[in-house]
């Protein structure tokens, strides 16, 4: 017999009776959002609404968890880990408009970001973690909505999805799979993760995935789930943003470059009749002064994402550095 609309497994009813013992309760994500940087040595709320997170990609990971201890004590909002399934020998492209040369070696240190991210979950309890980016469609949306999914229950709703269709068009070959199509698997795998999110039953008939009738439980702490955050800054990329995302993160670009692509962004989304929703955008930025944030604050930044360090061990000392500078 087939159980009720909303009914769990016991495994689930477990979990959720475990969680709600912990005090854990299910979050509308703009509580959340609001209430993230009260607490800490240092507000993060000195701006009227920018937000700082830091850049795990540019540190060694033998000192993430020093730092994002340290970044959650000084009251930064998020940190954020890049990610890849594999990295070939033979890497072309770059993220990067009008560059040719890959960013990174194929020897760079890739981890299970849902894995890492919930290891950090472990050693803090406020700053939030996200994802920059995940490359969803390389994965099926059971395997993608499970990792966003545990992530978000065992840090109590702390979970930032950031994700991207990947520039890296021989990972998606090494994977068996055409990168031509790259963009469109990531929006139905996107649709379907959201169904398994927020719909008791979910069936699916795709251009890429099609099973009958599921149940995905439990359900992410944050309602309706984590927000989504769309990576790059092509015309396809910002489409999706304005189309389907929560957020929109950028690339370490000028003021002007990040304008544009704001402006664009708020075009689109009047286009597809969201524009009276919460959208958030994040950029890469290493601000020279605390005019420089005001200046990307009044272009309608809300989140600036930096690595105030030179080496990894100095990352510490470099937090508290931004922050005695910036808080």
């Amino acid at each position: 017999m087939r159980p009720p609309p909303g009914a769990v497994s016991g495994l689930a009813a477990a979990w959720l009776r475990k969680r709600a013992l912990l005090g854990w309760q299910k979050h509308d994500r703009r509580s959340i959002r609001s209430s993230t940087g009260a607490a800490g040595r240092r507000p993060w709320a000195t701006f009227d609404r920018m937000k700082f997170g830091i850049a795990l990609g540019a540190l060694n990971p033998a000192f993430f968890a020093d730092a994002v201890v340290e970044a959650e004590a000084l009251g930064f909002e998020s940190c954020w880990l890049p990610e890849h399934l594999i990295l070939t020998d033979d890497m072309q492209g770059s993220p990067h408009p009008g560059q040719d040369l890959p960013p990174i070696p194929p020897t760079t240190p890739v981890f299970d970001a849902f894995a890492m991210l919930a290891f950090l979950a472990g050693r803090t309890t406020r700053i939030r973690l996200g994802t920059n980016v995940y490359l969803m469609g390389l994965r099926h949306p059971f395997a993608a909505a499970r990792a966003v999914q545990t992530l978000d229950l065992v840090s109590g709703g702390r979970a930032e999805i950031g994700i991207g269709a990947g520039w890296l068009r021989e990972e998606w070959r090494a994977a068996g799979l055409d990168p031509r199509t790259r963009g469109r698997r990531l929006d139905e795998a996107l649709e379907v993760c959201r169904r398994l999110w927020t719909e008791p039953v979910v069936a699916h008939r795709g251009e890429f995935f099609e099973f009958d009738a599921v149940h995905f439980e439990p359900k992410p702490v944050q309602t309706p789930h984590p927000p989504i955050h769309v990576g790059g800054v092509s015309e396809a990329a910002l489409v999706r943003a304005a189309r389907a995302g929560d957020g929109w993160i950028g690339m370490e670009e000028p003021l002007e470059q990040v304008r544009r692509s704001i402006a664009r962004l708020a075009a689109l989304r009047r286009e597809f009749g969201r524009d009276g929703q919460r959208f958030e955008i994040t950029v890469g930025a290493p601000p020279k002064d605390r005019d420089a944030v005001m200046r990307f604050e009044e272009a309608g930044v809300h989140r600036i994402i930096v690595r105030p360090w030179r080496r990894s061990p100095e990352a510490v000392d470099g937090l508290r550095a931004f922050a005695d500078r910036f808080f």
